[in-house]
């Protein structure tokens, strides 16, 4: 639907918060910069440190992806994933540092950047709307992220996976938030970058879905809205 299509009256708006408002990305690449001189990972000599960040994304990737089809715990993500980042990198398992998937949760929750006009967004959104959090984020980091990124005080509620006993796209999560909330599908409003997790997760439970494609990858789904910048939902908000 073009962003510019007469809204309907929604009251309660569900946001993503990795890849949607807390950069993730960004977040996680100071974060692996700072563990890759600690440990001081350059001593192996066999990679660089954008070729440890770029193995390590696509590790994490191919592991949350598991992880969200209920085939990997959330131990097993954690543990699991510089192992394999830093021996495919050619590091003997027995040279990975014990400690660095701990440290990598510490640190990274406690970086503060956004997306650009988050703060602006939701200063517009608050009040006029209800705002929630709905977040396959592991629930004992994203409460430090959202204190870090100062965001914590706009959302009266922050739903994960592991309070619901749901990932999303299972559409148990999205009607288990709307009980929550006290919300109706009907008057809701899910945001969120990924095209399974939120937008068709949102769909199966017959929420509205605006799905948020900052770098404009192209596709060939179906949504309410699509935006490439947080500032377009006032256009429509």
């Amino acid at each position: 639907m073009p962003i510019s299509a007469p809204a309907k009256q929604y009251r309660h708006l569900f946001f993503d918060l990795d890849h949607t408002l807390w950069d993730f990305e960004k977040n996680a690449e100071e974060t692996l910069r700072t563990l890759f001189d600690h440990h001081n990972l350059g001593r192996f000599g066999s990679f660089t440190v954008e070729e440890f960040i770029s193995r390590y994304r696509d590790v994490n990737h191919a592991l949350w992806r598991l992880y969200q089809g209920n085939k990997i715990s959330q131990q097993q993500l954690r543990s699991v994933r510089f192992v394999r980042t830093l021996t495919k990198l050619g590091v003997d398992e027995a040279d990975v540092p014990f400690n660095i998937s701990q440290q990598f949760t510490d640190i990274l929750p406690q970086k503060s950047a956004v997306f650009p006009f988050t703060h602006e967004v939701l200063d517009y959104l608050h009040g006029k709307y209800t705002l929630h959090l709905i977040t396959n984020g592991f629930k004992d980091i994203q409460h430090i992220k959202l204190t870090s990124s100062k965001l914590t005080d706009y959302f009266q509620e922050v739903i994960t996976s592991e309070c619901s006993g749901f990932l999303k796209p299972d559409a148990r999560m999205f009607r288990h938030a709307l009980e929550r909330t006290g919300a109706i599908a009907a008057e809701s409003l899910m945001i969120g970058d990924n095209l399974e997790c939120d937008v068709l997760g949102a769909y199966n439970a017959g929420i509205d879905q605006v799905y948020f494609n900052p770098d404009k990858r192209r596709h060939f789904a179906s949504t309410t809205y699509e935006i490439s910048c947080l500032s377009e939902l006032r256009e429509f908000l």
